[in-house]
């Protein structure tokens, strides 16, 4: 009997579509699964690593200041209509941590445009 994943991948890959387990709005759509072979003979499947890009590749929106007892998902929900983009606004502003972006009452943070996408100059 087929076993109906494997079937559709097959599907997928002879058609030349990519498959992905990550939706667009992931930090990790479009990132390559790579296979490493134990000693053994059993594969591991891993993804390839994720570099942060520079703020250079984002285009202002806007800055918001921090205010006391403000959380990043809700940041992110009213600026960019979802709370799992915080990571957006980790990228554009160089953050490892997302905790860290809002310690400091009176921070600026960069709202931007997803990576790569220019935005209008004079807008």
């Amino acid at each position: 009997m087929i076993d109906p994943e494997q079937h559709l991948q097959s599907l997928l890959q002879r058609s030349g579509l990519k498959l992905t387990p990550f939706p667009p709005t992931s930090r990790y759509y479009g990132l390559e699964l790579a296979v490493l072979e134990h000693d053994n003979g059993r594969p591991l499947i891993y993804l390839r690593r994720r570099f942060v890009p520079g703020p250079e590749r984002f285009a202002l929106l806007q800055e918001h200041e921090v205010a006391e007892g403000e959380r990043l998902d809700n940041i992110t929900a009213h600026y960019l209509g979802d709370p799992e983009q915080f990571w957006r606004v980790c990228d554009a502003n160089t953050a490892m941590h997302p905790e860290e972006l809002t310690e400091t009452i009176g921070r600026r943070l960069r709202i931007t445009l997803p990576e790569g996408i220019p935005g209008m100059p004079n807008a």
